[in-house]
């Protein structure tokens, strides 16, 4: 029922991020090439690719990195689409209450819904599982969906705070190549200086525009694909007691915002 759809704003902030950095070193300088360091740029992500690793098991790690590309694609889900969830299981409960659950199952299974909190929630239904005892099973369900999809936010989150840390730690090892070559020819000193700077730099700038954003988002995802569960954990519960479909609608409306507030009264779009 849900998807994940190519979103242009999330592109546009990382182009945007990205264009106005280098627009501002291009402007201030003609000697662009100084701000690229391929042994600065090794030392940060490699060192914080490598304390991850030792952090976390790896297989969580390569799906940390994977959702660095996947927040481009995040899963779609508007007001619109949330109500929209909600009315199949509204229209699920007018089945349910005239044909049995079975019918409900039928629809189910030839929609091919594969959603976990629905199939679990059916399975639940079928077996005699509803009202409270189903409220408590659906909510350990979700906090374990909850917990388990926050540990790429989480990684995420570690790694912004590792590269600032592996930036100072190639500033030192730029200045102790400058200070040893102190006494020698002063042509050395600047190779040394720019390695101690660049570091920093880049350990700043992959923690605040790529690792730090990209959990956050990944976090506020997870937040609102739970606010839509606790919705869908509401319906189905109120489904498997055979409530009315005016009643539930009732019930929903208390998570949703008043201008998006499910109306059966009205015509359906």
């Amino acid at each position: 029922m849900i998807k994940r759809v190519f979103s242009i704003w999330t592109l546009s902030g990382i182009l945007a991020g990205i264009g106005l950095f280098s627009t501002a070193i291009l402007i201030s300088t003609k000697n662009y090439m100084i701000f690229l360091s391929l042994s600065s740029l090794i030392m940060v992500l490699g060192g914080t690719f490598a304390a991850t690793m030792i952090s976390y098991h790896a297989r969580y790690v390569i799906l940390a990195l994977k959702s660095l590309v996947a927040i481009i694609m995040p899963y779609h889900l508007s007001p619109k689409q949330l109500n929209r969830d909600a009315l199949d299981v509204i229209e699920w409960s007018k089945i349910n209450n005239k044909s049995g659950f079975i019918a409900v199952e039928n629809i189910i299974n030839e929609k091919k819904i594969t959603d976990p909190l629905i199939v679990y929630s059916k399975d639940l239904i079928s077996t005699g599982v509803k009202s409270e005892k189903l409220r408590f099973m659906l909510e350990d369900l979700i906090e374990c969906m909850l917990e388990r999809q926050m540990v790429e936010a989480n990684i995420l989150q570690t790694m912004a705070g590792m590269a600032p840390a592996f930036g100072m730690v190639g500033t030192l090892i730029g200045l102790i190549i400058m200070l040893d070559n102190m006494g020698g020819d002063i042509s050395s000193v600047g190779p040394g200086l720019a390695l101690a700077l660049l570091t920093t730099l880049y350990g700043v700038v992959f923690a605040q525009l790529m690792f730090k954003p990209a959990a956050e988002k990944i976090r506020q995802t997870v937040e609102i694909l739970r606010h839509r569960n606790i919705i869908l954990m509401e319906s189905l519960v109120l489904l498997s007691e055979g409530k009315a479909s005016f009643e539930i609608q009732d019930h929903i409306n208390r998570f949703i915002s008043p201008k998006n507030w499910i109306d059966l009264s009205q015509p359906s779009e």
